[in-house]
């Protein structure tokens, strides 16, 4: 009887801790069953391409996340750095106005965490209304760029081919943006797990006061967080754009919401000091899957919203639980 009990209480413990991978199993089962349509290679391939954009965002979240900060300035962050690129392509060429789309992502991060550090701002309360306000300025300067008009590939007569690879092209069986996906992943999975500035990142989103007397740059990890989010938000927007041949100055809208989603729903703690850029791929995975899914069954988006939202409660409530 004893024993039976320890295995069920090891059962639960299991799932408890891998609940995104039993929830993408059963999400995946039952619209199989329902919906044939789910696991045709056409469907595949457009899972694939849609997880691009937000990956990107949310692996550079979940290092602000893990720091105890947040920031809701990539959707801000996304349209200025879609715009400008695209419009660069056609006076400077493809390879510069991708490479100052990137450091325009890197130097908004870096912003934020010099606003963030000269105000004295070291809650995740103060760190959100900062980069909320920020969100809106960084829109703000790329509807006053782009004059508020959407830009397309079709009015660009320079060579494209670097950025109609990103959203098209493919390296054997895998797209193009998901090999992207995959260098990140290990670049990032690297820096967090083996080197000394990763870990820094933990302490200081662990306890920042503790953090500081071991010895740790506090100031030094929030500038680093704040850079990778920027940097990565901007890798986001030009997989983004490169996808749908657009930018608009309102094309990041809800990837804030959708990033912090998945990497609390991925398993990283909203209290900062434990997560992984690994369990963030499974949150993002969950939540790509459930979009493609509600709109394979027929759900409304007004009520996918709503589910969104549901999930994201209740993983904010399991965390909170897991925690006490």
């Amino acid at each position: 009887m004893h024993r039976e009990s320890v295995s069920i209480n090891a059962v639960i413990s299991v799932v408890r801790d891998y609940l995104v991978l039993v929830m993408i199993a059963a999400l995946v089962a039952i619209t199989a069953v329902i919906e044939p349509k789910f696991m045709s290679g056409a469907n595949l391939v457009n899972i694939m391409r849609q997880f691009g954009p937000l990956i990107m965002v949310s692996l550079g979240m979940t290092f602000v996340i893990i720091g105890g900060f947040i920031d809701l300035s990539v959707a801000g962050t996304i349209n200025l750095v879609a715009v400008v690129t695209i419009s660069l392509i056609q006076p400077l060429g493809q390879v510069p106005a991708l490479l100052i789309g990137l450091t325009i992502g890197a130097v908004c991060g870096g912003l934020n965490s010099a606003l963030i550090l000269s105000s004295g701002a070291l809650t995740q309360a103060e760190a959100l209304f900062i980069t909320f306000g920020m969100s809106t300025v960084y829109s703000a300067i790329a509807l006053l760029y782009s004059g508020g008009s959407t830009m397309h590939f079709w009015d660009i007569s320079a060579s494209k081919s670097v950025f109609e690879a990103i959203g098209g092209g493919n390296v054997g069986f895998l797209s193009v943006s998901f090999v992207i996906f995959l260098v990140c992943l290990a670049l990032l999975w690297v820096f967090q797990t083996k080197t000394s500035e990763g870990r820094a990142i933990c302490l200081t989103g662990g306890n920042k006061t503790a953090a500081r007397l071991a010895g740790v740059q506090v100031s030094r990890a929030i500038v680093v967080i704040y850079m990778i989010c920027g940097l990565m938000a901007g890798v986001g927007a030009i997989v983004l754009f490169s996808r749908i041949t657009t930018a608009a100055p309102v094309i990041g809208a809800g990837y804030e919401t959708n990033a912090i989603l998945s990497v609390v729903v991925g398993g990283t703690t909203l209290k900062g000091g434990k997560g992984s850029v690994l369990r963030t791929v499974m949150g993002v995975l969950l939540v790509i899957l459930m979009s493609n899914c509600l709109d394979l069954l027929g759900v409304s988006s007004y009520l996918q919203y709503a589910v969104k939202g549901a999930i994201l409660v209740f993983a904010i409530w399991l965390d909170n639980r897991k925690q006490a």
